[in-house]
């Protein structure tokens, strides 16, 4: 069971959640029971097929709350008698439930890395009952929180250096979605968020100011400014878009500012949450220098997202840090993350351990999955840094950096390149083996770090929020000749 840094256990861990699944999950584990598969040897892909918003990358999260699951996995007296209740699950099923002990080996690519289209996040390998049970749970929290920290690093960018705060608890899908959200933004870069419960749980500092409805419970907005700066006199941000911003929040947080370097205190900032902020940011910064508090701070809020951001600096807004809320806390553009969990490779009754590649066929040609026993790879430049491309293999090939290698679009099998003078990495790293867990989930300050840094190996052109670069994820000549010898025995049965 993970520890918040509060010293107590985990609330994700502390509710059991063994029975947040899709109800066929279960009415298919007792069908590979009673047909003789429930030991049989499956292996499953987690990917995602489209980046969102149009965008060029994703980012990896969610990883460690499904850990947190899979440690946790038990079903418990009550959940065994709903399921008899329901009148369609064999005796022998409901057995195998009160004695479930997890054992599956999964690898996962950790939180923080860069992603793109098809490329295995994790890997499941273990008895089919188990490997198909935990589809769903898995899907949810890399869904997600993959999802949210994606759209809070392109935020994150458009700010071009300037902090942006996640406040978007209000507006989220519900307790979880603003708790992981807000998580799953700071790795992606927020400075912080509202989310107080985000702090306690997960160390995510946890910042504000004041509400509208402070100003108006005080006689006057200058009453309220002094009122609030007496209470926290060195950390005084001063929301002032209440009545009008220039012709009385602005100057009635100038008086208080100079009240309060008076005093020997430092104030902080004020928050614009209306109007034209641009245009008001600029005269704002006006006033505040000719009052002599070039220090202070110019915080932006209300629904902004990554275009409406670089627009406001593209017009020269005169904004030092951002509030963003419900556009980042819920995607708003683009809620659907779209990851799936697809059967790679699997036994037979007769051989329950020998791995056979599997494919699922489509006339959706995106939706034509890889088959077989895979692991993700990603190839760096040794001269530059930079990532070059990703490679899918079969688990048991090595790519040797030491030796020229091969890499093509499995889409247009000419256009080949042989490269000379990269490294090679593995992407995923072993999370469970044989059920106990083996991976301790770095501090969430070391996720957020592994971020930036991996995201400053991907080129700029791939960043871009219109029409970027395609960065390849390639398929190796061995899983490409696979895939291709299943295609070819499909058409021609």
């Amino acid at each position: 069971m993970s520890i918040a840094p509060n010293g107590q256990p985990s609330l994700f861990a502390a509710r059991n959640l063994t029975m947040l699944v899709d109800f066929y999950e279960l009415t298919m584990a007792n069908g590979f029971l009673e047909n003789g598969l429930g030991d049989v040897t499956a292996c499953f892909d987690l990917f995602f097929r489209k980046v969102p918003d149009q965008g060029g990358y994703a980012i990896m999260a969610g990883l460690e709350q499904a850990i947190e699951y899979l440690k946790n996995l038990r079903f418990t007296k009550e959940d065994i008698c709903y399921l008899r209740e329901r009148g369609i699950f064999s005796e022998q099923f409901l057995d195998y439930l009160a004695r479930f002990r997890f054992a599956c080996d999964v690898w996962a690519i950790p939180e923080g890395t860069p992603i793109f289209p098809h490329e295995p996040l994790m890997t499941v390998r273990g008895p089919a009952i188990q490997a198909q049970f935990i589809e769903t749970m898995l899907l949810l929290s890399v869904n997600h929180q993959s999802l949210i920290a994606t759209k809070a690093n392109r935020i994150v960018r458009a700010a071009d250096g300037r902090p942006v705060m996640e406040f978007g608890s209000r507006r989220a899908q519900g307790g979880d979605g603003a708790l992981y959200g807000a998580r799953a933004a700071y790795i992606a870069g927020a400075a912080g968020t509202a989310c107080t419960i985000c702090d306690r749980e997960f160390g995510v500092p946890a910042l504000g100011t004041m509400a509208h409805s402070w100003v108006q419970l005080f006689p006057s907005e200058l009453e309220a400014f002094r009122a609030y700066a007496k209470v926290y006199p060195d950390a005084c941000t001063l929301l002032v878009d209440t009545f009008h911003v220039l012709k009385s929040g602005v100057p009635n947080a100038i008086t208080v500012f100079q009240e309060l370097k008076a005093a020997g205190h430092k104030p902080q900032g004020i928050r614009i949450d209306s109007g034209d902020i641009a245009y008001l940011s600029k005269k704002a910064r006006v006033m505040l220098d000719e009052a002599g508090l070039q220090e202070v701070k110019i915080v932006a809020s209300n629904s902004l997202d990554e275009y409406l951001i670089r627009d406001l600096l593209v017009q020269g807004a005169q904004i030092d840090s951002f509030g963003v809320g419900e556009r980042l806390v819920t995607s708003r553009s683009e809620p659907v993350f779209g990851g799936v969990y697809k059967l790679a490779a699997a036994g037979t009754a007769e051989a329950p351990d020998t791995l056979v590649p599997k494919m699922k066929i489509s006339e959706n040609a995106s939706k034509i999955t890889n088959p077989g026993f895979k692991m993700p790879w990603r190839l760096f430049d040794l001269e530059t840094g930079m990532a070059i491309a990703d490679v899918i293999t079969l688990a048991d090939e090595t790519i040797d950096d030491t030796q020229p290698y091969v890499i093509f679009d499995p889409e247009f099998t000419y256009k080949r390149k042989t490269l000379t003078n990269f490294k090679a990495v593995r992407l995923q790293v072993p999370v469970f083996e044989k059920g106990k867990c083996v991976y301790e989930s770095p501090s969430i300050e070391d996720m957020r770090t592994y971020c930036r840094e991996q995201l400053d190996t991907i080129w700029d052109e791939v960043k871009r929020f219109e029409n970027p670069h395609a960065y390849y994820v390639d398929l190796s000549e061995p899983l490409w000749k696979l895939k291709r010898e299943l295609l070819d025995k499909y058409f021609a049965d």
